[in-house]
C-alpha cells in the first residue's frame, strides 16, 4: 500500500467523491459492512466502498489502483470461501446497486451488479417471465451468473451463464466497457463461467423465458427409505420432461404446518420436485414418488420467487460445502449417498443434496467454460453450524461425502458450489482447454491480477 500520508489524503478524497458510503477500520458501521454470510470468514479490508452507481465503481477502482490495493467485489456475499472480502484490500460493495429493469417485449432484464436472486425473481414474475436463479433467494446474481449458475430451472432454461446476453463492466484500469456477442466477444465468452476475474460487472442483461406457472412437491420420508426414494427419483428424471427438476436432500424436519410435530428437528430424507408448469401436471409426474411411504406431503402451485426461498437459511452461521459431478447414478452411489447422510453433523442446519442435470444443461454451448454440463448428476454436501467447536468435524464430513463418490466423478465441478480447493480444482471447473484461453483473456483485461479474490485465473 502507499505511504500513510498519501493513503490518508486519497481516503479523504474518496469519502468526498463517492455518492455511496466509505468504511475504514474504526469507522462506525465497518464491522457490519465486512460481515458476510459465512461466519467462518473474519477478514479486515483496508477500505470498503459501498458504491451507489457505476461511476462510484470507477472512482473506487481508480482509488484502489492509485494505492496499489488488491480489489475484492461484494455482491450477495454468499461465497463460502469469503471471496467478497480480502485482508488489507479494497472491497467494492455493490449492495446499493440492486435495480432490475424488465423489457417484456424483448424478454430480457437488465440487472445491476448488486441485485440478489430475489430482486430478479420479484421483478420478472409479474410479466410471467423468469430465468435460471440460484436455489437460495439471497444469493447475489453477479457471482452466481459469472460462476455458471445452477438452479431449479437449469434443466429447462440452461445454467444462468447460458442466459447471459450482455454485460457492463469496469476494468482493472478503471474504464467502463460493454461486452456481448458483437462487442468484446472474447471477454464476453470468458464471462460465461470464468467468474469475477476480468472486472467488476455493474449490470447484466439476461434472457428471460415464459414461466406462467411453477409448482413444487415436497415429500418427507424416514431416512431408512432413502435409497428407494433416490432410485425412484432417478427413474422419474430419466423418463420425465426437461421441465421437471428438484433434488433429494437430507435435512432436519422443519417447523412447518404440514410436518408432524414429532418429526420436527429429526433427520429426514426429503424429495423436492420442481416443475415449470401447473400443479395437476406435476401431480401426475409425481405418482411414482407419491406411492412411496412418506410422513409429510406438500404439493401445489407456488410462485417462483417463493419457491426460491424454500431453502433460505439465516445469516451468521458457519459453513462449508463442496460438490462432485458424476458420470451416472448406479446403485452403489445411491447407497453411499444415503449412508453418509446419517452422519451429517448438526443436521438442524446442514443438508446433503443430490441434484439432477441433463436437459438444457447438457444441450447448451459446449465451448463455454461450464465444464460440468455433461454430468447427469451432482452430489452437494452442505454443512452449516453455529458453534466454532464443530468446525473440524463439519468440514471433515463434507470431505468424506465427496470422497465416497469420487470413483464415479467426472472431475468437473460448478465453481459456485465449492470453496477454496486449489488451482487444480479451478481448472477442473473451467475445463483445461478453456483455462488456457481464459488465461489469455485475463492477461488482456487484468494483467496485474488485481481481481484475485475469486476462483482465480492467473494471467499467462
Amino acid at each position: 500500500m502507499a505511504c500513510p500520508s498519501k493513503a490518508h489524503t486519497a481516503l479523504a478524497a474518496l469519502r468526498e467523491d463517492l455518492a455511496g458510503e466509505v468504511f475504514a477500520p474504526g469507522d462506525v458501521g465497518y464491522d457490519g459492512a465486512r460481515a458476510v454470510f459465512n461466519a467462518v470468514i473474519d477478514r479486515r479490508p483496508a477500505v470498503i466502498a459501498r458504491c451507489a452507481d457505476a461511476a462510484d465503481v470507477v472512482r473506487a477502482v481508480r482509488f484502489g489502483r492509485d494505492l496499489d490495493l488488491h480489489i475484492a467485489v461484494r455482491g450477495g456475499g454468499h461465497g463460502v470461501a469469503g471471496t467478497a472480502l480480502g485482508d488489507g484490500a479494497l472491497v467494492v460493495d455493490l449492495r446499493r446497486m440492486r435495480a432490475v429493469t424488465v423489457d417484456p417485449a424483448a424478454e430480457a432484464a437488465r440487472v445491476q451488479g448488486g441485485a440478489t436472486v430475489s430482486d430478479l425473481d420479484r421483478a420478472t414474475t409479474p410479466y410471467g417471465l423468469a430465468t435460471t436463479g440460484a436455489r437460495v433467494s439471497t444469493v447475489g446474481v453477479g457471482g452466481f451468473v459469472l460462476g455458471g449458475g445452477t438452479g431449479w430451472l437449469d434443466r429447462t432454461f440452461g445454467p444462468a451463464a447460458d442466459n447471459l446476453i450482455g454485460v457492463e463492466l469496469v476494468t482493472a484500469d478503471g474504464r467502463r466497457v460493454r461486452a456481448s456477442a458483437d462487442e468484446n466477444p472474447e471477454l464476453f465468452w470468458a464471462l460465461h463461467g470464468g467468474g469475477g476475474n476480468f472486472g467488476i460487472v455493474t449490470a447484466f442483461t439476461l434472457e428471460l423465458h415464459e414461466l406462467p406457472e411453477f409448482s413444487v412437491a415436497l415429500l418427507l420420508h424416514l431416512p431408512r427409505f432413502g435409497p428407494e426414494v433416490v432410485r425412484t427419483f432417478r427413474e422419474m428424471i430419466a423418463a420425465g420432461p426437461d421441465e421437471l427438476g428438484g433434488a433429494v436432500l437430507y435435512l432436519s424436519g422443519p417447523p412447518a404446518a404440514f410436518v408432524p410435530e414429532h418429526l420436527v428437528g429429526t433427520l429426514l430424507c426429503g424429495l423436492l420436485l420442481t416443475y415449470a408448469g401447473g400443479a395437476q401436471e406435476l401431480r401426475k409426474l409425481a405418482e411414482p414418488a407419491l406411492a412411496l411411504p412418506h410422513e409429510a406431503q406438500l404439493l401445489g402451485a407456488l410462485p417462483y420467487p417463493r419457491a426460491q426461498c424454500l431453502l433460505d437459511g439465516p445469516p451468521g452461521l458457519r459453513g462449508h460445502c463442496s460438490a462432485e459431478y458424476l458420470t451416472g447414478l448406479p446403485d452403489p452411489v445411491v447407497d453411499l449417498f444415503c449412508e453418509r447422510a446419517v452422519s451429517m453433523p448438526v443436521p438442524a442446519h446442514s443438508r446433503h443434496m443430490l441434484l439432477p442435470q441433463g436437459g438444457a444443461v447438457a444441450a447448451g454451448p459446449a465451448d463455454r467454460p461450464v465444464a460440468y454440463r455433461t454430468a447427469p448428476w451432482a452430489v452437494h454436501p452442505y454443512a452449516e453450524w453455529a458453534d466454532p467447536a464443530d468446525d473440524e468435524r463439519a468440514a471433515a464430513w463434507v470431505d468424506r461425502a465427496r470422497a465416497d463418490v469420487r470413483p464415479w466423478s467426472t472431475g468437473t465441478v460448478c465453481l459456485n458450489l465449492i470453496g477454496e480447493e486449489g488451482p487444480e480444482r479451478v481448472r477442473a471447473g473451467l475445463g483445461v482447454g478453456n483455462t488456457l484461453r481464459l488465461e489469455k483473456v485475463k492477461r488482456r483485461w487484468d494483467p496485474d491480477n488485481v481481481f484475485r479474490f475469486n476462483h482465480n485465473i492467473r494471467p499467462v
